[in-house]
């Protein structure tokens, strides 16, 4: 055997190695439950088992047990680049079985109430879009703009030739069906499949809003799901994203902060049931 076949063997064996390593990382890995505000995440934080804070760049996390199981809270901060940054943190540093982005969101359909859960079948960029060509003068009209899939090609997103659709990411099945098994113990609203649009902006125009709800399906919106999502799906980690209504002005409902502590508690019943499932197998 000469010497450029055994690098080459090496070289093969190491990646085998690795690999096999971070699948059995992955296979004990904990679940992570990731909430933006501290009032999404916090409460969650104080019902684990031996909790231990670490932070690690400017992100906060809390690593205990739930039901003898590891579980991490992550208070990822607001906004896309900020939940992006803590998914891919919880990623390599914690090597995750699941991932589970919960908090507060506002409604795009009017048939939601605050209170109701989404929970998210899909999540989309909602701040992705390239708009029509148009001179000076000539104004600005965003339901003109059209969507762009930024993960389509590695080429430029604005030239690109493929037609404007929009990224979808969809939940883990498993993960979507233990959140479905638990909603007949939720008292305070609905429990509903939907979609959660993410994007770093806070509509309030409801021309617009229903211009994504029509367009895009969208049940609710706010700023980290669909970012988060992405990650995860860029780390094969299974995913879904849950988000309570804390105000819809599609029908006037008004803004409860209180929604993000009934929220961590649907959670945590979700994660009690998806622990209970994967320590069967």
């Amino acid at each position: 055997m000469n010497t450029k076949t055994i690098v080459m063997t090496l070289a093969v064996c190491c990646t085998a190695v690795s690999s096999f390593s971070y699948a059995q990382q992955r296979a004990a890995g904990p679940v992570v439950i990731q909430g933006a505000m501290p009032v999404e995440a916090e409460r969650f934080a104080q019902r684990l088992d031996n909790p231990q804070a670490v932070e690690i760049g400017g992100w906060r996390f809390w690593r205990g047990t739930v039901d003898g199981y590891p579980v991490i809270v992550s208070e990822t901060l607001k906004g896309m680049s900020n939940s992006s940054a803590a998914t891919a943190i919880a990623a390599t540093q914690f090597h995750p079985v699941a991932i589970i982005n919960q908090g507060t969101a506002g409604g795009h359909d009017p048939a939601l109430k605050v209170y109701d859960i989404v929970l998210g079948k899909y999540s989309v960029n909602l701040g992705a879009f390239k708009s029509p060509k148009k001179a000076a003068g000539e104004g600005s009209d965003s339901l003109q703009w059209k969507p762009m899939d930024l993960l389509a090609s590695k080429g430029s997103a604005g030239e690109d030739k493929t037609p404007h659709t929009i990224r979808k990411f969809p939940a883990d099945a498993q993960l979507l069906a233990v959140a479905e098994s638990v909603k007949a113990g939720y008292k305070r609203g609905s429990v509903v499949e939907g979609v959660i649009g993410s994007a770093d902006m806070w509509n309030s125009e409801l021309d617009r809003i229903s211009h994504f709800h029509h367009s895009y399906q969208t049940s609710v919106e706010e700023m980290e799901t669909a970012s988060a999502a992405q990650i995860a799906a860029a780390f094969d980690i299974p995913f879904i994203g849950i988000r309570i209504l804390s105000n819809n002005i599609t029908n006037q409902g008004k803004y409860d902060p209180q929604t993000g502590l009934a929220c961590q508690d649907y959670v945590y019943q979700v994660v009690k049931a998806y622990i209970a499932k994967i320590q069967t197998h």
